[in-house]
């Protein structure tokens, strides 16, 4: 069995449940008995919520996380100098903005 420290060099952990010391009488009986598992695994198993969370983490994690060409066109603007900027859109989104953030506090 890896212990805690192995975890984070890639091997797996598995857990047994043990049973309580027996002394030597009950340990002859117990091992007379044929078919009994000797220790219990533990399982986990994930809900249909929990799977389609992680199937949408899998959908994000594998695209960009933005638009590449409209971040091509606004480089291009920039370079030619025909970027403008919107100062009253901009203001009216830093203060949406502000007030998301102070809900949250």
């Amino acid at each position: 069995m890896a212990g805690i420290d192995n975890i984070r060099s890639g091997q797996t952990l598995t857990t047994t449940s043990r049973a309580p010391a027996r002394s030597d009488a009950s340990k002859e009986s117990a091992s007379t008995q044929v078919g009994q598992p000797s220790a219990k695994q533990d399982a986990v198993t994930l809900s249909q919520g929990g799977k389609a969370i992680g199937q949408m983490h899998q959908q994000m994690a594998s695209q960009p996380s933005f638009d590449s060409a409209k971040v091509a066109a606004i480089k291009d603007a920039i370079a030619n100098g025909s970027y403008t900027v919107d100062a009253e859109k901009l203001a009216d989104n830093m203060m949406k903005f502000e007030d998301e953030l102070g809900g949250l506090r």
